[in-house]
């Protein structure tokens, strides 16, 4: 079979997403389980964009090796050079480098003529390959580019030294049949095609960004550019595990594969939902809390006399665990530390002592602890690791007869504790004004929205809140069995993001 470059930027264009802010300790995480999935390139980030971007960039590039890390850049050579310095240290460096093509693009955005495109990118593409081999060029909205010029654009890149010549549906505007013809029409059009790898980056406007990608790969692209969960900007990107698990589950059809451990996609997935504060929809394919479960009787029926009947592929494929071992109260730290591993976590340390300690404040007040809690208690060590101001003790009053109210104490970044009072619309919001009066940084609430974790009256509810200040939003997430201690962590987790994002200004 031919295989697959799999190409993910969720660290990049994933993290454009609003509100998916990650701090530069999040994003080695992330890219280490990236690594250990089997990805082929990691797009690490935009050097150029912010100091804070440069240094993910540099320290991923540093501490992953398994794996080509690619650094971002505009058809600038500044800010090609800005990646190279980031990405100099990496095993497998790669540069890549990006300019508008489409008409449209041209005129309102770039202000300049077809000609003057053409000359800059080949430009461009030669300086960063004076600094890597490995260099991959993007005509920016190629979709909405006529065919001609996209084949004009690729041949010349290629002879300027590009080695992968991606064509991005940007704005996720075509569409299948559309697309493999323009895929087809590049090998059949670009003599020199043979001396680079095409890839495919498709945004989900209109819901269509796995299946242009497929039908792009069926087409002869070799590699795909994907994110986790399929976050990005807008309607987001071509989701990696639904590309991954299609050309797995349909060998026979496309007759492609990859180098991706798909055991490890479900581990991933909650991690990169977990730190970016974006939940997956239950019905979300492959990694969906609804994907493998089915209650229609017909469905039920024939599942139990045999799998297949309703499901294409086996749940332990993307690495769900079946495990029965129940873990409670009477658990020790070995117990969880395996069940963790099992559940793809490897810690020791204080990140063990840390999950145990609440483990069995949860076991406490649970019968059973599921591996949904485990992973969310995982999850919220996370997120405290690199806190500003955390969050020590809240309490409210509340009633159908009575104001609201609530005491929060806070540990300030110098140790200093912090204490206050104040009145609110309800408990939640009682809760956000003390805390406001104690962490002065002006912010709006827009988004504020409960879960639960698993199912009974013990369950651990999740918060997810997205506020925002300046123009820039930010997401914080916090898990516990009281609803609203768990509002409160998620808002301290938010503004602990928004402090931190100032701070590097």
């Amino acid at each position: 079979m031919d295989r697959v470059i799999i190409f993910d930027t969720t660290l990049r264009d994933g993290e454009q997403a609003p509100g998916a802010t990650l701090n530069i300790e999040e994003k080695l995480e992330i890219a280490r389980q990236l690594e250990k999935l089997g990805v082929d390139v990691i797009e690490a980030g935009f050097p150029v964009a912010s100091q804070g971007d440069f240094e993910a960039v540099r320290l991923i590039a540093e501490e992953v090796k398994g794996s080509a890390i690619c650094a971002l850049a505009h058809a600038d050579a500044d800010a090609i050079d800005r990646a190279w310095e980031a990405i100099k240290k990496a095993k497998q460096p790669r540069i890549h480098v990006f300019l508008s093509s489409s008409d449209i693009h041209l005129t309102y955005q770039l202000r300049k003529g077809k000609a003057e495109m053409l000359a800059l990118a080949c430009e461009m593409v030669a300086r960063a390959k004076g600094h890597v081999e490995d260099v991959e060029f993007s005509p920016m909205d190629a979709t909405r580019t006529s065919p001609e010029f996209i084949y004009q654009i690729a041949e010349a890149v290629i002879d300027a030294g590009a080695t992968t010549v991606n064509i991005p549906d940007t704005v996720g505007y075509t569409t299948p049949e559309e697309f493999g013809r323009l895929i087809t029409g590049i090998f059949e059009h670009v003599p020199n095609i043979h001396k680079a790898v095409i890839s495919v980056h498709c945004h989900d406007d209109l819901g269509l960004a796995v299946a242009n990608s497929l039908t792009a790969l069926a087409s002869g692209a070799r590699q795909v550019e994907c994110t986790v969960n399929g976050i990005g900007e807008r309607a987001g990107n071509a989701s990696m595990e639904e590309i991954v698990m299609a050309l797995s589950t349909r060998k026979d059809f496309f007759n492609l594969t990859t180098n991706i451990d798909t055991t490890r996609i479900y581990k991933i997935s909650r991690l990169v939902s977990e730190l970016t504060g974006f939940s997956i929809p239950p019905n979300k394919a492959i990694v969906g809390a609804n994907a493998f479960r089915h209650e229609s009787g017909i469905h039920q029926d024939g599942v139990i006399k045999e799998r297949t009947t309703y499901e294409i592929m086996d749940a332990r494929t993307i690495g769900l665990s079946s495990s029965t071992l129940v873990m409670g109260k009477h658990s020790g730290r070995h117990a969880l530390k395996t069940r963790l591993e099992e559940l793809g976590y490897s810690l020791s340390g204080e990140d063990l002592d840390r999950a145990f300690s609440a483990f069995k404040e949860l076991a406490d007040k649970k019968k059973e602890v599921t591996n949904r809690d485990l992973e969310s208690l995982v999850a919220e060590g996370l997120r405290t690791t690199s806190e500003a101001y955390h969050l020590e003790q809240v309490q409210v009053s509340c009633g159908d007869k009575s104001v609201p109210t609530a005491s929060v104490k806070l540990i300030a970044p110098d140790g200093t504790v912090l204490a206050d009072a104040a009145l609110g619309t309800g408990p939640v919001d009682a809760v956000y004004q003390a805390i406001n009066r104690l962490v002065r940084v002006p912010n709006t609430l827009t988004e504020f929205s409960v879960t639960s974790i698993t199912e009974g009256i013990d369950a651990i509810g999740e918060v997810t809140i997205r506020i925002e200040s300046e123009g820039s939003v930010y997401t914080g997430r916090g898990a516990a069995t009281d609803i609203i201690v768990a509002s409160a962590k998620a808002y301290m987790n938010a503004l602990n993001r928004l402090l931190a994002a100032k701070g590097k200004e």
